[in-house]
């Protein structure tokens, strides 16, 4: 009985060391489901979220790449970040605002961030900023995967932006994240 103890306490302390916890996000999808069995990589992984209310939100995977892609985009739009906010940024799962407005949510804690509504990443015509984070995370990343996680009550609009603004930098082949349902039966 003792030894079964000590194997069930080493099992319980193993699990929990090597959990890995599921970041914060800013909002939740509602994804749709499909049939599709494909798996994502675990790494190298852009995420474009698409809220319900039709806010963008763009995340990627790895501290280093996420501060590679913000010095790109403090160059290419002129605000300077403290090494607060670079470290904090570098932390953050995913966020949804301009970037004008990103030194602001930097500077709170993770609580108010996740308390403060963010209005999304913008992506019309005459102000894509979607399209250099991304452009910018694939110089950072050259392996990086796309996967574009849209809710189901998402309008057709902005996820055709969202497409065409991929198609725009010459991507043609990302993911879409579903829920599984079952397979139907064959006739």
């Amino acid at each position: 009985m003792t030894a079964m103890c000590d194997v069930a306490f080493l099992l319980l302390t193993f699990f929990m060391l090597t959990t890995k916890f599921k970041p914060d996000e800013p909002v939740v999808v509602d994804t749709p489901s499909s049939i599709s069995e494909t798996k994502l990589p675990d790494v190298d992984i852009l995420t474009i979220s698409i809220d319900k209310d039709g806010r963008v939100f763009f995340g990627v995977d790895g501290q280093f790449v996420r501060e590679a892609v913000l010095q790109f985009m403090s160059d290419r739009y002129g605000i300077a970040f403290t090494p607060k906010q670079q470290k904090e940024f570098s932390l953050m799962s995913s966020f949804g605002v301009p970037i004008a407005n990103l030194p602001q949510i930097l500077d709170m804690t993770p609580g108010q961030r996740n308390s403060v509504a963010q209005p999304g990443i913008p992506l019309d015509s005459a102000k894509n900023e979607l399209r250099d984070w991304v452009q910018y995370t694939r110089y950072a990343n050259t392996k990086c995967r796309i996967a574009v996680k849209g809710d189901q009550q998402a309008g057709f609009e902005v996820a055709n932006k969202v497409i065409l603004t991929l198609q725009d930098l010459n991507i043609n082949k990302f993911n879409l994240i579903t829920d599984l349902e079952a397979r139907p039966k064959s006739l």
